[in-house]
């Protein structure tokens, strides 16, 4: 029998492994930057086009290559970082496996030119499908300048899976923001299209925060630092302002490398547990300084992911730590006292308690008979006699509809109704009064703690949740806009300019098409700025800078759902706009909203899938007092 095991060609198994190592266009900006900070570059570029289908380029004034070592760094399992076993126990550099470049020369069209320093030429190499095209002397500046063309030229079915250029360029953002943010006494660039994101100076951490996330966090970070023999924790953490619903702003690194780790974050949010809302997340940037021998990053090729030899340690310390630096910088939950307005204008309030009033209430029998021991609980027969003598007047006339007493001398056709805008805070006495439209003897609904519209109908009533509701009626409404008829738009009479970090501008870049369907007028300004000409008519104008980065906010929050693009932008306004629960409606508003869900195509559930109302029938409700009567 003929032998069928054959090893495979050098090609082939490099692009086998490029899979692991190399997924997107942001992988290869990964392993390039790394690169070049072990090469020890203190300026470093990245180039992009196309959102890296195209070009990838980076280039640094390292140490730079010999003409061996140029054409040794495209082979598998070449690097210099390691010699021996013993190695991978000490490991402080960003790279170690030598599997990068050689995955990244399977995948793609390469150009490298590198110089030693103090050497007069370098070296020029081309390859192609992890062939050498070309190698030979050229002139080039100290350092290295690594091209990588056309990725995935070869493997049509991994450039097919490639998403957006703006969703394969946000990736690209997050990897450079990864590396940058890790090594703030480095310069870096980032350029796209011809058109430069980033300028990074060398400086402090907390410059290099600021320059990454935005100047509003200037006066809003606190710094953390703690040491011990076993590990140091150091860098800075948001106070419980700057915390957002949807994840981004969280980064920890491992001796300069970033990490994703769940068990870390569990820490922090710990920390932050009693400060912030549960659904929100926390800012922070920190720096985990420990022996490589406690911990093993030759987890996955990503080198993201790593293991403590003992995380119980590490988790504890994290945790005391950040709740360290909250308590030092006094960032701890306080309570508001402040008084109601309307409870501030009432007399007993307002008003002194003269000296006047105050004898004349120490000798009223009520006084006395709370201040007296043993005298709460009794009755003065001598004064009361003539109050208590006539309390069956207040039931004498139940049958004809009319109360004796002084409060209910009206009858209740003639009292005048009782409009819900103008009792925005409306006592239960006159609840009643919600409940019956005295001109049209039409039941109008009410609203229950300023967060369910209750609305009585034929069989009984319903539970309305006014927020979800109102998702479902701005979901099909956004819908139908996309599809049918754009919305209108309302002109702003003083344009605002939306100043947005560059991830998030990036983002928005993706969805303009979308956004002026749906009323919204932005035009790009230049240095991740737009400006916002128009907004949806149905949406009330003011802070449009809060409005759009809350949109923003929703839309990362959907997109970690996977759902489709437009999908996420519908849900996400309609998550943004609806009215939330505690904004007081009026009756009309109540009853538009209940006309207009009952008019959606799915009234009965939002978006994401919860209940808006729920029912109630009058059989359910007597066969429940029934039950209760007969406990």
């Amino acid at each position: 029998m003929a032998d069928i095991i054959n090893l495979l060609p050098d090609n082939i198994a490099n692009q086998i492994a490029a899979g692991e190592v190399i997924q997107r266009p942001a992988s290869a900006v990964k392993e390039l930057l790394e690169n070049a900070v072990d090469a020890g570059a203190t300026e470093i570029q990245l180039i992009i086009k196309d959102a890296g289908k195209e070009l990838v380029q980076v280039i640094d004034n390292g140490g730079g290559m010999s003409e061996t070592d140029a054409r040794m760094c495209f082979e598998r399992h070449a690097t210099s970082k390691i010699q021996s076993i013993e190695d991978l126990f000490q490991i402080r550099t960003m790279g170690f496996r030598g599997e990068a470049l050689a995955s990244i020369a399977a995948v793609s069209q390469v150009e490298l030119k590198t110089r030693k320093k103090g050497t007069d030429l370098g070296s020029y190499i081309e390859i192609d499908n992890s062939l050498v095209k070309k190698q030979e002397p050229c002139q080039t500046a100290e350092g290295t300048s690594i091209a990588m063309k056309n990725l995935f030229f070869n493997v049509p079915a991994r450039r097919n899976f490639l998403k957006s250029n703006a969703a394969e360029m946000r990736h690209i953002v997050d990897e450079f923001i990864r590396v940058s943010m890790a090594y703030p006494q480095l310069q870096f660039s980032l350029v796209s299209n011809n058109q430069q994101l980033f300028h990074l100076d060398k400086g402090s951490l907390k410059q290099r925060i600021i320059a990454i996330l935005g100047q509003h966090y200037n006066a809003r970070l606190v710094s953390v630092k703690e040491s011990t023999d076993y590990m140091n924790v150091y860098g800075f953490v948001g106070k419980p302002e700057t915390a957002k619903k949807t994840r981004g702003d969280q980064f920890f690194f491992v001796n300069n490398r970033y990490i994703k780790s769940p068990y870390l974050h569990h820490a922090v949010m710990n920390a932050f547990a009693d400060i912030i809302p549960a659904d929100s997340f926390p800012l922070y940037v920190l720096f985990i300084d420990v022996n490589p021998e406690h911990i093993d990053i030759n987890v996955h090729p990503t080198k993201q992911e790593i293991k403590f030899d003992d995380e119980k340690v590490m988790y504890a310390f994290v945790q005391a730590t950040i709740k360290h630096a909250l308590a030092q910088f006094s960032v701890t939950a306080t309570l508001d006292f402040d008084l109601d307005p309307n409870i501030q204008a009432l007399d007993a309030v307002s008003k002194p308690f003269t000296a006047q009033q105050q004898e004349e209430y120490t000798h009223s029998p009520l006084y006395k008979s709370f201040t007296q021991a043993n005298q709460a609980h009794m009755i003065d027969k001598s004064s009361n006699s003539s109050n208590l003598r006539h309390w069956k007047d207040l039931y004498e006339n139940k049958s004809s509809g009319q109360y004796t007493s002084d409060a209910y001398t009206t009858e209740p056709e003639t009292r005048p109704a009782v409009t819900y805008e103008s009792q925005p805070h409306a006592t239960a006495s006159v609840i009643d009064e919600r409940w019956q439209d005295t001109a049209t003897d039409q039941k109008v609904p009410v609203q229950v703690h300023q967060q369910y519209i209750l609305s009585q109908i034929k069989s009984g009533f319903i539970l309305i949740d006014q927020q979800a509701a109102h998702e479902r009626i701005l979901y099909e409404r956004y819908m139908r806009a996309l599809q049918e008829t754009p919305m209108a738009t309302q002109q702003s009479l003083f344009p605002q300019t939306l100043q947005l970090p560059p991830a998030d501008a990036i983002l928005i870049s993706e969805m303009l098409p979308e956004l002026q369907a749906l009323g919204y007028e932005l035009e790009p300004f230049g240095n991740h700025t737009f400006v916002v000409r128009g907004t949806p008519a149905d949406i009330q104008t003011g802070n449009d800078q809060a409005t759009i980065e809350g949109l923003l906010e929703q839309f990362k929050h959907f997109c970690e759902l996977k759902v489709n693009r437009r999908e996420t932008l519908i849900r996400s306004m309609a998550r943004n706009s609806a009215v939330p629960a505690g904004k007081i409606l009026s009756a009309r508003e109540m009853q538009n909203m209940i006309d207009e869900l009952f008019a959606c195509s799915m009234p009965n559930v939002a978006p994401g899938g919860k209940f808006t109302f729920i029912s109630f029938k009058l059989t359910d409700l007597a066969r429940m007092f029934e039950r209760s009567n007969q406990d």
